[in-house]
């Protein structure tokens, strides 16, 4: 299993080596996620994001705010489950929960998959963000653009911690929003929409090679984070007890 970070090719999708799972994308409007599982799921994927989609978007006709701020709202119990989780994960992480959106959507469609029968192994990427339920160990590998790290460093996932999601956010990379100008920060949480969002506060944070310290601070300040590796240009800063970085051939 390997991603990280998209361009708008998306190259890295072809990294993957689990030739055991069926590969296939799934694409409802912004929404374009490349998933493996057991079965061609197609149908029944795009039904799941269909789905959810339309709780976001008819949450964000009532509240726009939820669609615009970049600062946390506050939780709303009445709200739909993916856009509590979302809530939630921007007050954790101190963003604005549209920061959430594509590890909420990466998870939500995951986990229904999972619980419907209809695979036991599943794993999707959405722009970079990441959710991976399987039953072996993986190596995801990190794109990190023009760094001497890109794809050569690697972030071994053991299957006992799966469920698990790998979210990374780039400056520098893809169409998703940064203040920063990391090449690539990575987080491992057992949420998705916590490491989605999570990887947007702290790669908001890195402007240059010395703010590494400080985005790591930043990233200890936020709860039930695995891990996370931060890297700018030839520089790079990891923590975590859940982390275990290998370099790739």
């Amino acid at each position: 299993m390997a991603l990280l970070k998209p361009s708008r090719e998306r190259f890295y999708r072809r990294w993957i080596n689990r030739r055991d799972l069926i590969s296939f994308q799934v694409q409802v409007k912004e929404t374009d996620l490349f998933i493996l599982a057991q079965e061609d799921l197609r149908s029944e994927i795009t039904a799941l994001v269909l789905s959810l989609r339309s709780q976001i978007e008819s949450y964000i006709q009532r509240y726009p705010l939820f669609l615009e701020s970049l600062a946390p709202l506050p939780s709303d119990p009445l709200a739909p489950p993916i856009v509590q989780k979302m809530l939630a994960a921007g007050l954790k992480a101190g963003v604005g929960p549209m920061a959430a959106v594509a590890g909420a959507i990466a998870e939500a469609a995951a986990r229904e998959a999972v619980a419907r029968g209809l695979t036991q192994e599943i794993f999707i990427e959405n722009g970079g963000d990441c959710f991976l339920m399987g039953r072996q160990d993986l190596i995801v590998a990190i794109y990190a653009g023009k760094s001497p790290f890109s794809g050569r460093l690697g972030l071994k996932i053991p299957a006992h911690l799966q469920p698990l999601s790998v979210c990374t956010s780039s400056g520098k990379i893809g169409h998703s929003l940064s203040l920063g100008q990391a090449e690539a920060v990575t987080v491992l949480a057992k949420e998705a929409a916590l490491a989605d969002a999570a990887a947007t506060a702290i790669g908001n944070v890195v402007r240059k090679t010395a703010d590494i310290p400080r985005a790591l601070k930043a990233a200890s300040q936020i709860p039930d984070l695995l891990g996370v590796v931060v890297i700018i240009g030839d520089r790079i800063g990891a923590q975590g007890k859940a982390l275990e970085l290998v370099a790739l051939d």
